[in-house]
């Protein structure tokens, strides 16, 4: 069991870091959030969302995005968004209190499913067992931004040509570890699967005339 749990714990843990370290950068580079901080300073600001006269944020207790950064100019930019509701901003309108609960009651539960199916898996699922950490490392590290925050951080834009209709939601690495999990289970589920071959019986002899 141990050694089961070894796959998820890594990979699940990996990704929740290297999603909050990419969050720290969006907030550092690409917002003035975390300006005139130094050393400690700035991790805290990061977790606390406070100003250096322990104010909050502005606009509505948000940061401001104000240096985005053109990565791939017309295809790929790093711009700082805060998305308070699901994929492409679902339940994002609804009452503060409310789109709280019920974020973190879904997150819970869908935390609880992955750990069902991934000790319900075979040994021999290493695919599958892998794509079920990735999910659970992305949702885990979404699932701290809502605890920590009420909201998600977002910083990856992908576009093309800004061209109407042909903009991906803005996204991290967290959705792109979940993204990438579900594929992998989905080639899991359309992988060809060998039958199982038959052993073969040797021929009656027939008896000598």
């Amino acid at each position: 069991m141990k050694n089961s749990l070894r796959l998820l714990i890594l990979v699940a843990f990996a990704v929740l870091a290297a999603d909050q370290v990419t969050k720290y950068l969006a907030v550092a580079r690409l917002t003035d959030a975390l300006d005139g901080r130094t050393g400690v300073s700035r991790v805290q600001g990061f977790l606390s969302e406070q100003n250096l006269d322990n104010q909050p944020p502005t606009e509505g207790g948000r940061y401001r995005a104000t240096r985005p950064y053109r990565f791939i100019e017309d295809y790929w930019h790093f711009r700082y968004v805060e998305n308070p509701g699901a994929a492409w901003g679902m339940f994002g309108d609804l009452p503060e209190p409310v789109r709280r609960v019920f974020f973190h009651v879904v997150s819970l539960v869908a935390l609880t499913f992955i750990l069902v199916m991934y000790a319900r898996s075979e040994p021999s699922q290493r695919l599958v067992r892998l794509a079920l950490a990735l999910v659970a490392g992305g949702a885990l590290g979404n699932f701290l931004d809502r605890l920590v925050r009420g909201y998600v951080i977002d910083f990856i834009d992908w576009h093309w040509r800004n061209q109407p209709g042909m903009r991906w939601p803005t996204f991290n690495v967290a959705d792109a570890a979940i993204c990438v999990g579900v594929a992998l289970m989905l080639l899991d589920s359309l992988r060809l699967r060998r039958p199982a071959e038959v052993p073969s019986r040797p021929l009656a002899q027939s008896p000598n005339p």
